[in-house]
């Protein structure tokens, strides 16, 4: 075939989904079927189940960060940014470079994978005080930002600012906001033990959500068992609770209460990327609606999977079902999409996707853990034992899996040294100046900017 008329297949995103998509068509398809590029603004696939042990310093942020460019057999072109906008008709992905110019990517076929972004609500000061939990450098920057606190309320005299400096709320009951907590909690309580002139009694965390359950997806009993796991390690939990206004020294709950903080981390859930609404199509609950097949309906050569569609759940049984955004669907999801790709090239039928849910598990830290793999539910160390070996195990390559193998014994046998990297050095980053969320064009956007610079030649 000759190589200027090769179909182009455009892969948005590099979660779970896109990289697993990618792999596969390299695998099956040789470099004259077709050319193969993914946008990412980041040239690795980030781990994010793991991101709380980032955070509190039990791996190091490169073991869960795995390189795209590893494998010497890669062969796809990786544009260094991110879409902000897609013309159907027009066949044309808007991408905006991380150096911030904006360029136009033809396609032939193009599979949406931009996975999601934090949900957030109209709370006065949320965006500008609090820290998000959803990229390595947020997590990064909040094990930074927790030591600096034990720093400077060890150096302070005033016992208002120490008091308001050793207080930490996450808001969510999820897993991201469960574990997040439960692992920081442990990181301050045993650097605690380092800094003679604070009183251990004053270090308070606060767990909140506004569901009436910890993490109800784990059932009734096991999400009783995490809650009293984290109430008997000093953790406060308040449900049917949330954030009515944030401050840079305080946080106003919704019943009332007033808790003098410096540390507000916003883990209440995600909602797919703003790139969805730039094409104008249905959505399900702000994901793209797709068929069983992940196509999206009346769009020739358009697929869409992962955190950021509404992929039919036919497993479950129940109309109207859809598949939960986690990373086990995702990389199935990412195989089968690659494999419905290659049967539009080659005129062959496309399968639906179908996949039994797992389990799941959720890592407390410690031999604290929940965890019900195909239903058997476990708690304590067989459950930390599945827990620990499901993430393992779904980690893509050997380089991480031995990274994180070792940072996990090194961190049961040493511990922890407590050290900051120098993030506090820079003006203060929260939730608004990670995600980016403001880019997006609207679809009248996308469309005026492809009609204005032309296409590109092919």
């Amino acid at each position: 075939m000759d190589t200027v008329t090769r179909p182009r297949i455009l892969v948005v995103g590099a979660g779970f989904a896109g990289v697993e998509c990618v792999r596969r068509l390299e695998r099956k398809l040789s470099p004259d079927d077709a050319r193969i590029t993914l946008v990412t603004p980041i040239s690795y696939q980030l781990y994010l189940p793991l991101l709380p042990q980032v955070a509190s310093g039990v791996l190091t942020p490169q073991s869960v960060a795995v390189s795209l460019r590893r494998s010497a057999k890669y062969r796809t072109r990786i544009i260094p940014g991110g879409a902000i906008g897609v013309d159907l008709k027009a066949k044309v992905c808007v991408v905006r470079s991380i150096t911030g110019r904006i360029v136009n990517e033809p396609y032939d076929y193009i599979v949406l994978t931009p996975g999601s972004v934090t949900r957030t609500f109209d709370i006065p000061g949320l965006t500008e005080h609090a820290f998000g939990m959803k990229t390595l450098a947020e997590a990064a920057y909040i094990r930074d930002h927790v030591i600096a606190q034990l720093d400077l309320a060890d150096a302070s005299e005033d016992p208002a600012e120490r008091a308001s400096r050793l207080r930490f709320v996450v808001v969510g009951g999820g897993y991201a906001g469960t574990e997040t907590a439960a692992c920081l909690q442990r990181l301050t309580h045993a650097a605690v033990e380092r800094y003679p002139r604070l009183d251990p009694g004053l270090i308070k965390w606060h767990l909140i959500d506004i569901a009436p359950k910890l993490m109800p997806e784990l059932g009734e009993k096991l999400g009783r068992s995490a809650q009293e796991i984290l109430v008997r390690r000093g953790i406060e939990i308040s449900l049917g609770v949330s954030v009515a206004k944030a401050g840079p020294t305080e946080v106003t709950f919704t019943d009332g209460r007033a808790v003098p903080t410096r540390t507000l981390i916003w883990t209440a859930g995600v909602v797919a990327s703003p790139l969805i609404a730039t094409l104008g199509a249905e959505t399900v609950r702000g994901r793209l609606a797709v068929t069983a097949d992940m196509c999206l309906p009346g769009a020739d050569g358009v697929f869409a999977l992962g955190d950021a569609a509404a992929v039919p759940d036919h497993a479950k049984g129940v109309e109207g079902a859809v598949c939960p955004p986690t990373a086990q669907h995702a990389i199935r999801q990412g195989k089968q999409v690659a494999d419905n790709v290659i049967a539009t090239l080659t005129g062959r039928p496309l399968r639906p996707y179908h996949h039994k849910d797992l389990g799941l598990v959720v890592d407390l830290g410690g031999t604290d853990a929940v965890s019900r793999p195909l239903g058997v539910e476990l708690r304590g160390l067989p459950a930390q034992v599945a827990a620990r070996g499901y993430h393992w195990s779904a980690l893509r390559t050997n380089v991480a899996k031995t990274r994180v193998m070792t940072n996990w014994l090194l961190n049961s046998i040493a511990g922890d040294d407590f050290v900051r990297t120098g993030f506090q050095a820079r003006r203060p980053a929260k939730l608004q100046d990670f995600e980016y969320t403001d880019v997006y064009l609207t679809p009248e956007q996308v469309r005026a900017h492809v009609e204005e610079t032309g296409l590109p030649a092919r």
